[in-house]
């Protein structure tokens, strides 16, 4: 069946209709395009193309064609262009002919455009749900470890010591900003497009606003030829979920360092590794080789559709079929990233003495030494000086730091006062840290507060939505 045939004197052939169909991939979108095909129907009898009964009787066909989708072997054998004729075959068998009419005043151009909307909001929805159990898993690791000590990295060189939930606490903001991402995405993604035709609006005077509400929509769009032309909110889900794998990529590199043996921080679970087949003693990470791995994929689905996109004329091409692979692919990988992240973390363990230990026998203490200097009139250049040939003495004895006692400190330059060897333990440097933002014991605490409070709030702002199933006519 095709829905454009009668200005066509012979069929397309086969090598274009191979090439040009989409069932394989947009079979995805089958539960969307009956959610918005039921709602059309609604529409259609606001207007007096369908009677009630008519209306019962489509609705009904359509529950059918949902409830006979759950069955393995629905699509088998389905030689269609794509869903959205699928739908039309089926209807038809099931309807008679009243379903020629499900059509009118729909171009397949913005039923494409809902079907997606449609779809993606669902997807966002469910990487939402995961960022937050991520967002959780975060804050309960750190509050199994609250006092650990580590070292803080800059250029992969030990830098100054911080607390284990200040670390963990810079990848919640991220994966905070993360979640902002996704639902800026879901609000552009979350308007109407129906009545606005192939480009140039309906003949048909539809009430959209009474469609969007049926739908569960926010709100309508603006312009029919903006709706015929726009992928922006695919590209904007597609920056968002490339955010999300970057961050996670950034984690899992951490993660597969600081659980090898030459830091042997962290103990990954046996749950979330596996072994290999010549080596008996390999632990190795793959759950978060494999996240910093798919990462790439993500920006490659990215990267094609900003490709796609870029060069086309309004409105409406056929190029943009090709919009498909690259969203349902980034939306897989996603969504398999954050639920294999977030049990990754769930389930690791702290061994805080060795990044404790890594802190002491360093020299991250320089800078509270400086500052400390300062604090007492040193000018910060001179301090600066002073502490970096401490260091560099320190280097030539293969002295730690808690081998210098206050005497000593004191011959190497009279600014040192006795009190200051006390800064020579990571730990009471980071007192002097008590700035919001910082790593002192108590701004540590008040984030973690306030990092809980949000995550409360943001959990308890999603669930309160309907989703557009709810909303559905019937």
């Amino acid at each position: 069946m095709k829905l454009w045939g009668g200005r066509f004197e012979t069929p397309p052939s086969e090598v274009f209709e191979r090439f040009s169909g989409s069932l394989d991939f947009d079979r995805r979108l089958l539960d969307a395009d009956i959610a918005g095909s039921k709602a059309w129907a609604g529409a259609l009898e606001r207007v007096g193309i369908l009677t009630a009964d008519e209306r019962k009787t489509l609705i009904a066909a359509f529950d059918a064609i949902a409830a006979e989708a759950t069955g393995p072997d629905f699509f088998d054998g389905a030689t269609d262009e794509d869903v959205h004729t699928l739908v039309i075959r089926k209807l038809t068998e099931r309807a008679g002919a009243v379903a020629e009419k499900i059509h009118t005043g729909r171009s397949r151009n913005e039923q494409v455009s809902l079907d997606t909307r449609l779809w993606l909001r669902a997807e966002i929805d469910q990487a939402a749900a995961r960022l937050r159990d991520l967002l959780g898993a975060l804050l309960d690791c750190a509050a199994r470890y609250p006092d650990a000590v580590i070292p803080g990295y800059t250029h992969l060189r030990r830098a100054q010591a911080v607390l284990w939930p200040h670390y963990l606490l810079a990848y919640f903001e991220m994966f905070a900003r993360d979640h902002e991402r996704l639902l800026d995405a879901r609000r552009r993604t979350n308007l109407m497009p129906l009545g606005s035709g192939a480009l140039a609006g309906s003949g048909f005077p539809f009430d959209r606003t009474a469609l969007a509400r049926d739908l569960g929509f926010e709100g309508v769009t603006r312009n029919s030829m903006d709706v015929s032309a726009d992928r922006d909110f695919v590209l904007d889900f597609l920056y968002a979920a490339s955010t999300v794998m970057l961050h996670l990529s950034r984690l899992a590199e951490d993660w597969i360092l600081y659980s090898g043996e030459e830091y042997g921080w962290l103990e990954l679970s046996d749950a979330v590794t596996s072994g290999s087949s010549l080596m008996p003693q390999k632990k190795n990470p793959d759950s978060l080789e494999l996240i910093r791995g798919k990462c790439g994929r993500v920006f490659g689905a990215l990267t094609s559709l900003l490709v796609t996109m870029k060069g086309l004329p309004l409105t409406y091409n056929r190029d943009m079929q090709e919009d498909k692979v690259p969203l349902f692919e980034a939306a897989a990988q996603v969504q398999g990233a954050l639920e294999m992240a977030q049990i990754v973390v769930a389930s690791a363990k702290l061994n805080p003495g060795r990044p404790a230990a890594a802190a002491e026998e360093s020299w991250v203490v320089a800078t509270d030494l400086a500052e400390e200097l300062a604090r007492a009139g040193t000018p910060f250049h001179r301090a600066h000086q002073i502490v970096g040939r401490l260091v560099l003495e320190s280097v030539r004895q293969a002295k730690k730091p808690a081998d210098w006692t206050a005497a000593e400190l004191a011959a190497f330059a009279p600014e040192f006062t006795p009190e200051m060897v006390g800064l020579l333990n990571p730990r009471q440097g980071m007192k002097t840290r008590e700035i919001p933002g910082g790593t002192g014991p108590q701004a540590v605490s008040n984030a973690l507060t306030e990092a809980r409070e949000r995550l409360g709030k943001l959990s308890v702002g999603q669930a309160s939505g309907l989703s557009f199933e709810r909303r559905l006519v019937t």
